[in-house]
C-alpha cells in the first residue's frame, strides 16, 4: 500500500536530488521531444486532454451567466496552475516510451499504482490551494478597483476594463500579481510531479528540487514558463480547442525537461551500468 512521505522518501531518509545546469537548447529540445511523444499517437492524447477545452467553455459560460465576469480571466489563467495535475498520465506515457514499453493510452492511469501517489496528491492539493488563493486575490483587486457591484453586461465590462484608467490599473496589478503566483507555482512544482512519479522522494524533497532547478537555471526555467504561458494563450484562442493539442505537448515535454534537469539516482545509474557491463561481457568459448 502506498505511504505518504513528507520529508523522507520510500527509504525513510531525506533525498537530496542532484540538479543539473541546463541551457536554452535543452528547453527547446524538451519541447521538440514532447511533440514527438504526442505525434506518436495523437488521438489517444487528444482524448485524454479534451477536458481542457470542455472545462474552458464551461467556465466561460458559468461566469457570463452568474455575474462573475470579473473572474473569467483569473479563472482561465489560474486554470493553468492545475495543468501539471492533469498531465501526470502524460508523464507516465513518456516514461514508458523512454523505456521501450507499451504506450497505449490506458497506461496513463497506471499512476494510481505508484508508491508515491499520496505525495503526488499532496502536491496537487498545494496547487489547488494556490489556485483558490489566486481567485480570492483577483476578486479583491477587482473590488478595490471597481467596487463590489458586478458589471451590468459583457460590453460594459469590456469597455470599463479597456478604455478607463481604472481598467488599465486592474490589468496592470492583476497581471503583476498573477505573475507572482505563476512564479511560485513554477518554483515549487516545475519538476515535482515527474520526479515523484519516477522516484518516491517525498513531498518536501520534490518541491525543494523544483525550487533549486529554478535557482540553478533561472533564465532557462523562466523561458520554459514563458513558452508554457504563450502556448496556453495560443491554445485558448479558438474557443479553447487548441488546448487539446497544446497541453499534451507541454505535458510530455515536462517529462523530458525533468530528465535533463535532474541527475539520475545512484540506484538507477548502477543498474544501467550493470546492464551495459553484462551486454559487453565476452562469451566464454567452449572447449
Amino acid at each position: 500500500m502506498a505511504q505518504f512521505h513528507v520529508m523522507a522518501g520510500a527509504g525513510e531518509t531525506y533525498n537530496h536530488v542532484a540538479v543539473r545546469k541546463i541551457s536554452f537548447s535543452d528547453v527547446t529540445t524538451s519541447l521538440r521531444q514532447g511533440a514527438e511523444d504526442f505525434w506518436e499517437k495523437p488521438s489517444h492524447y487528444v482524448f485524454l486532454c479534451v477536458i481542457y477545452p470542455i472545462v474552458g467553455v464551461v467556465l466561460a459560460t458559468w461566469t457570463s451567466g452568474n455575474n462573475a465576469l470579473p473572474l473569467l480571466f483569473p479563472l482561465m489563467s489560474g486554470f493553468a496552475l492545475l495543468g501539471p495535475i492533469a498531465a501526470i498520465g502524460l508523464y507516465e506515457i513518456s516514461r514508458r516510451r523512454e523505456l521501450g514499453m507499451d504506450t497505449s493510452w490506458v497506461h496513463a492511469f497506471d499512476v494510481r499504482h505508484s508508491s508515491a501517489l499520496p505525495s503526488i496528491v499532496a502536491v496537487g492539493i498545494w496547487l489547488f490551494a494556490l489556485f483558490i488563493a489566486w481567485l480570492l486575490v483577483a476578486q479583491a483587486i477587482y473590488a478595490m478597483t471597481f467596487g463590489s457591484e458586478p458589471p451590468t453586461s459583457i460590453g460594459q465590462f469590456a469597455t470599463d476594463v479597456l478604455t478607463t484608467d481604472r481598467g488599465w490599473s486592474l490589468i496592470l496589478w492583476g497581471n503583476l500579481v498573477g505573475l507572482a503566483f505563476a512564479i511560485v507555482a513554477l518554483a515549487t512544482t516545475v519538476i515535482a510531479f515527474p520526479l515523484l512519479l519516477d522516484r518516491d522522494v517525498g513531498v518536501i524533497a520534490a518541491m525543494e528540487a523544483s525550487a533549486r532547478a529554478l535557482i540553478v537555471n533561472p533564465l532557462p526555467m523562466l523561458f520554459w514558463g514563458l513558452l508554457v504561458a504563450v502556448g496556453l494563450v495560443i491554445g485558448s484562442l479558438p474557443l479553447f480547442a487548441g488546448l487539446a493539442v497544446v497541453m499534451p505537448i507541454f505535458g510530455h515535454a515536462t517529462w523530458h525537461l525533468y530528465r535533463k534537469v535532474v541527475e539520475p539516482s545512484v540506484t538507477a545509474s548502477s543498474k544501467a551500468a550493470e546492464k551495459r557491463r553484462r551486454s559487453t561481457k565476452p562469451v566464454a568459448k567452449r572447449a
